[in-house]
């Protein structure tokens, strides 16, 4: 059918896990759960399918996941790992089409349109593609194929695990219908009871609506609801062309204390920790801050922000961490905290102009960062810090989109 796309949705299975037993054999087919240790505060970032069998599953908290399967085997996870084969996975992707979008560490969409001379029929592609990820990288895979990226992105779903699954041209809809809502992507737990309380549980019951119904109820999330219903790229998530570049709005970082804390100096070890892995972002990204703010959370989970725009904007990690540190001195009032955050906001693409010594000095810093970064992308980004940051007792999160996330690309910053 002329004008059709065709697009892949390449999603690995359980891929924490599934790189975690390429390095310990002995975990395979055990329940196993990535992301820090059963006592721990934080959230489970994987499970293993041995393990979701007793319910477990990403985002749940590590107490929870040990309350319901007490003989699991408990991974804090290797971030630089899972970035080194996502790494490998890229490259798999791209020697099937250039237009590929790294949708997050362990998924991606490729648009093949056009390639059927070269690579086949969709199907027969889809499975050569199978075929070459499992060839190169020893993990295994599920995929989608269809004419949109929602589509295709439900089907790899569906096909898990180690499946692909076909979804011809115009039976899109036919597909979709007797799906949960919940299936559909941006539908969350909260979205899916407002939509049952108006007798939306199927997608099939979405796409019996009149648009002006979801308007007037959802208003612009419920028209691009509708056009999700039948098989559309519609809405926010699916915004532009695979492989289109976007250009990020914010860029932060995290971190929730194991055990509350009142330990200053420990505090602010976290904060160079965590400026420095909102610093390399920016670089990563060839992106300039205006501004930076803090999070600080209370052990009543109180939470409070606080935001200073800077003269020029930065990239740097200790521009960064000198203004998180002097938010953080004014904001803090003793009490045990147990979250920090830091975030930079006011991203442009220049630096803008700056005296002399120092642009002399931001010089010297940059070429050192750029040592600096390449140290962290083959150790891991806990291997280097700012002096300040080697005390802090910091575990990247493997369950949220990392720094050097292949496929993303690299722009030279500009000055």
């Amino acid at each position: 059918m002329a004008g059709l796309k065709t697009i892949f949705h390449i999603d690995m299975d359980a891929f924490f896990v599934s790189v975690e037993e390429l390095f310990d054999p002995s975990l395979k087919g055990k329940p196993v759960v990535v992301g820090g240790q059963a006592n721990e505060r934080g959230v489970v970032s994987a499970a293993s399918y041995a393990a979701r069998k007793y319910g477990v599953h990403s985002a749940m908290p590590l107490r929870t996941a040990y309350k319901q399967c007490p003989h699991a085997i408990f991974v804090d996870g290797h971030p630089h790992r899972y970035r080194e084969y996502s790494g490998k996975v890229f490259e798999v992707l791209n020697r099937f089409s250039p237009r590929v979008e790294m949708a997050s560490i362990d998924e991606a969409y490729i648009d093949v349109t056009g390639a059927e001379r070269l690579l086949g029929p969709p199907l027969v592609a889809a499975h050569a593609l199978h075929r070459a990820v499992k060839r190169d990288t020893d993990l295994n895979c599920s995929i989608g194929v269809s004419t949109s990226r929602l589509v295709s992105k439900i089907a790899s779903d569906q096909a898990k695990p180690n499946g692909v699954l076909w979804i011809m041209p115009g039976m899109e809809a036919r597909f979709l219908a007797p799906l949960d809502v919940r299936k559909v992507p941006g539908v969350g737990k909260v979205a899916e009871k407002n939509l049952n309380a108006v007798g939306i549980r199927k997608v099939g019951d979405l796409a019996a609506l009149d648009e002006r119904f979801l308007e007037q109820h959802f208003g612009k999330w419920g028209l691009a609801l509708a056009g999700k219903s039948h098989g559309l790229d519609a809405g926010a998530w699916f915004h532009g062309e695979v492989g289109d570049e976007t250009d990020a709005k914010s860029i932060s970082h995290e971190h929730t204390f194991n055990e509350d804390t009142a330990d200053a100096d420990a505090l602010e070890a976290m904060l160079a920790r965590l400026s420095g892995m909102v610093a390399r972002r920016l670089r990563e990204s060839g992106l300039f801050a205006r501004t930076i703010q803090l999070k600080l959370r209370y052990s009543d989970f109180k939470t409070y922000t606080r935001a200073h725009t800077l003269d020029h904007p930065t990239q740097l990690d200790i521009d960064v961490l000198n203004e998180s540190r002097r938010l953080f001195r004014r904001a803090w009032t003793g009490a045990p905290v147990r979250l920090l955050g830091v975030h930079a906001g006011g991203l442009q693409e220049t630096e803008g102009q700056m005296n002399l010594l120092e642009g002399e000095r931001t010089e010297r810093w940059r070429k050192a960062l750029e040592a600096v970064d390449r140290m962290r992308d083959k150790f891991g980004e806990s291997s280097l810090s700012l002096g300040t940051g080697m005390k802090s007792r910091f575990r990247e999160r493997v369950h949220e989109n990392p720094a050097s996330l292949p496929g993303k690309g690299h722009r030279p910053a500009k000055s």
